[in-house]
């Protein structure tokens, strides 16, 4: 059996472009799967990116400013929206999911229909201030196909986006020459909430997937640089972090610092002059910093003009105390919280995830060199306090928003940082660290499986209905049994590459980049 598992694991592998469209393939079956499996609006503010990208895809990348009353978090006030015209049964997106959200006992099946109608009517979205990008690719399945299809659609689009970065992280991790380690750090970071953002249509699965890129990227040139290979993993890093930039103004912020940490664990000596001294490096620099001015530019020009009615209470200092007493749910949230952030993943989960992770960390720890400890200890820090430093600065504004999501295209760098260091730094023989990776992802498949069939399960027959939903009172086109099967499915062959044996420094990155003759590598081209 491991042998069979070890073959088709090298047959995947067995080239970049094969490679790439197999992890491509699958990760686009689980990230869709989110994306058919679950309710329409049943994510975090679903709608308003709906409409945001019909909107856009429609030609309006502007609109009306319009004052709704809305309650957030206890706090009332008016919160500036868009206007846009859509036809009218846009309108009735943000009320399908108020019937069972927050009621973890209720299956969606409550929800009402959207209607049908065509009529051109005003509909408001709190996503109008967002830059235009990430719409203009999810929205247009919307004026192909209407109502909930053409929403799945618009889902899936995002999905495919996804699935085309975490692609891209598993190639390039699978260029290390311990890559069973550094493939590990990918699938750590595509958390099940990583998925599940990835396939719903909201801007924060691109970012988290792009981040888990840039962060592949950076820590593949500065840890393990090869001439070779340079112009490609800068082209990976500078497609990453276009997509970054450019979907939220937090996107600069995560890019800034994945490249200050990566640079932390720098030690060769001339590396860096090395890497100035690319021509693509300069190209990717220019256009990345086309892409900060004009995400700049239009965050600048598009201010939030909410009236929220603050409650004197919630000074800075209160805020700040409240962020750092949630830190544990705020992790909670990074691994899987899904729904409007009522469901919770069984604890199984949450377990396997952070014995996986604390595993690594500790490893890295202790084979770290003074400055990747430096580094890592950092990254520990900074996950429990980016989020206090950002609501306390903001609270007596907007109040107390953070979601734990926010926090993941940055936080994603600590699993991966972790395996880099073990790749790099751990000596190959004392632990066996092949059988590590193995039992780790083993576990990581078995824990994903069950955050989708525990999430699956609430929206069909509610947490207190049947552990398995026979008689389901909601069912995802298709049925719960084939989007359950082909998630396991998938889940258990994504990871397959991480169980092939580490290749040696003589050997070829992949079989067909070598010449038979001489044994060098060849230039065939390869998919960023």
């Amino acid at each position: 059996m491991t042998s069979a598992l070890t073959r088709l694991a090298d047959w995947s592998a067995g080239t970049p472009r094969r490679l790439w469209l197999i992890s491509f393939a699958l990760f686009f079956t689980l990230t869709g799967s989110w994306a058919a499996a679950s309710p329409i609006g049943s994510s975090p503010d679903e709608h308003a990116h709906f409409i945001r990208a019909a909107a856009v895809a429609r030609g309006q990348i502007g609109g009306t400013e319009v004052m709704v009353p809305h309650t957030v978090a206890g706090i009332e006030g008016h919160f500036a929206e868009t206007g846009v015209q859509l036809p009218e049964w846009y309108r009735n997106l943000p009320g399908v999911h108020e019937c069972y959200s927050w009621k973890q006992r209720q299956p969606a099946s409550c929800a009402p229909s959207l209607g049908n109608s065509e009529k051109t009517a005003q509909a408001t979205t709190a996503a109008g201030r967002y830059h235009p990008g990430y719409y203009l690719v999810t929205g247009w399945p919307s004026l192909l196909v209407d109502g909930p299809k053409g929403l799945y659609l618009m889902r899936f689009m995002s999905a495919l986006l996804c699935s085309a970065l975490l692609a891209s992280a598993v190639v390039t991790a699978a260029e290390w020459r311990r890559r069973s380690l550094a493939m590990l750090g990918v699938f750590v970071a595509a958390t099940p909430m990583t998925l599940y953002m990835s396939g719903m249509v909201n801007p924060s699965g691109g970012e988290i997937a792009a981040g888990i890129l840039v962060w592949t990227a950076l820590l593949s040139i500065v840890l393990s640089p090869d001439p070779v290979l340079l112009n490609r993993r800068l082209a990976r890093l500078g497609i990453g972090g276009l997509v970054l930039i450019n979907i939220r103004p937090l996107g600069l912020i995560w890019f800034g610092g994945a490249v200050v940490f990566c640079l932390l664990l720098t030690q060769r000596r001339g590396l860096l002059g090395q890497v100035l001294r690319r021509k693509a490096l300069w190209l990717w620099t220019a256009l990345l910093g086309l892409a900060t001015a004009g995400a700049l530019l239009w965050a600048a020009k598009h201010p939030d003009n909410s009236k929220i009615d603050i409650p004197d209470s919630l000074t800075t200092g209160v805020a700040a105390k409240r962020t750092l007493g949630n830190t544990e749910v705020y992790i909670k949230q990074m691994l899987g919280f899904f729904g409007w952030l009522d469901t919770p993943a069984p604890a199984f989960m949450y377990l396997v995830w952070m014995a996986v992770l604390a595993t690594v960390v500790v490893l890295a720890l202790v084979h770290g060199r003074a400055r990747d400890v430096v580094a890592l200890l950092g990254m520990l820090v900074a996950v429990v306090m980016v989020p206090v430093v950002a609501q306390a600065s903001q609270a007596e504004r907007i109040g107390m928003v953070w979601q734990g999501r926010y926090l993941l295209p940055f936080a994603v760098g600590l699993p991966l940082m972790a395996v880099a260091v073990c790749a790099t730094r751990a000596p190959d023989h004392g632990l066996p660290w092949r059988r590590l990776v193995g039992l780790s992802v083993v576990a990581l498949v078995l824990a994903d499986v069950a955050a989708f069939y525990w999430t699956l399960r609430r929206f069909a027959v509610g947490t207190a209905g049947s552990w398995v939903a026979t008689s389901a009172h909601w069912a995802p086109p298709g049925g719960w049994v084939v989007w359950t099967c082909l998630y396991a499915a998938a889940a258990c062959a994504v990871v397959l590459p991480a169980l092939l044996p580490d290749r040696r420094d003589d050997a070829p990155r992949f079989p067909d980049l070598a010449s038979p003759r001489t044994g060098r590598h060849s230039r065939v081209p390869e998919p960023a």
